[in-house]
């Protein structure tokens, strides 16, 4: 397959499946120590993850309470594109984009209530290593499994110590978190590794810069690091694409 179509396959795929967010990222976006939402805010119960986050039960007709589908499958499918860019036609291609649409949820849930939760970050990091493994067997892959799984336990470790010395900085979701963005980014090497960390710890570093400088928060304000750390994943993966071509 020439790139542009498949870039075309893969960004209909992230839209797809970005479409199918919105219910998910509702559900999921509890508080801290809160059972996952299992009513709409009128009190309707929900039935299923998978779909849009609309009520037909409230009293506007199909009435929305949770994000749009429309900038979580555009959100999707912009990443999954990039993503096959980057690869190509190399087999880590179809991890990726499987991958993806879970790092969108996981940055729209974290956003939103400031909570990585554990159904989804621990599969995260199982179902990468798992399936980096599958693709260590096939052809013309461009990674290696080994350092994939160091990857993983480092910047697992890594974190796991921050949390340790700073747990008002650090959540342990974001430890949980690190493992499987360790083994994505370890797939393509220890530059990719500490890259795409750096470029997480950058990106948090200016955003909190901005709200001060803004006014809207203070050295104290805790901010949600997983969007950063899984934004700097993404640009790191990127960066080791390009580099193994």
């Amino acid at each position: 397959m020439s790139e542009l179509p498949l870039i075309a396959v893969a960004a209909l795929w992230g839209a797809v499946t970005g479409a199918l967010l919105p219910r998910a990222a509702y559900r999921f976006s509890a508080p801290s120590g809160e059972p996952w939402r299992d009513a709409c805010p009128g009190g309707h119960g929900l039935g299923g993850w998978l779909g849009r986050a609309r009520c037909g039960q409230c009293a506007a007709p199909a009435s929305p309470y949770g994000p749009g589908t429309l900038p979580l499958a555009a959100a999707t499918a912009l990443v999954c594109a990039a993503l096959a860019a980057a690869t190509g036609t190399r087999p880590e291609l179809g991890v990726w984009l499987l991958l993806a649409p879970v790092g969108v949820l996981l940055t729209v849930v974290d956003l939103r209530v400031r909570r990585l939760p554990d159904p989804l970050t621990l599969p995260l990091a199982g179902a990468a290593l798992a399936l980096l493994g599958l693709t260590a067997l096939v052809p013309e892959h461009a990674g290696q499994w080994t350092t994939a799984l160091l990857g993983s336990l480092a910047l697992g470790a890594g974190y796991f110590v921050l949390f340790l010395i700073n747990p008002a900085g650090m959540g342990f979701g974001d430890v949980k978190l690190a493992l499987g963005t360790g083994a994505v980014l370890g797939w393509y090497g220890w530059p990719t590794v500490m890259l795409g960390t750096f470029a997480g710890f950058l990106l948090g570093a200016v955003y909190g810069g901005a709200l001060l400088v803004a006014r809207k928060a203070d050295r104290k304000t805790a901010i949600p690091f997983g969007p950063f750390l899984i934004a700097g994943a993404y640009l790191g993966l990127l960066v080791g694409a390009y580099a193994g071509v």
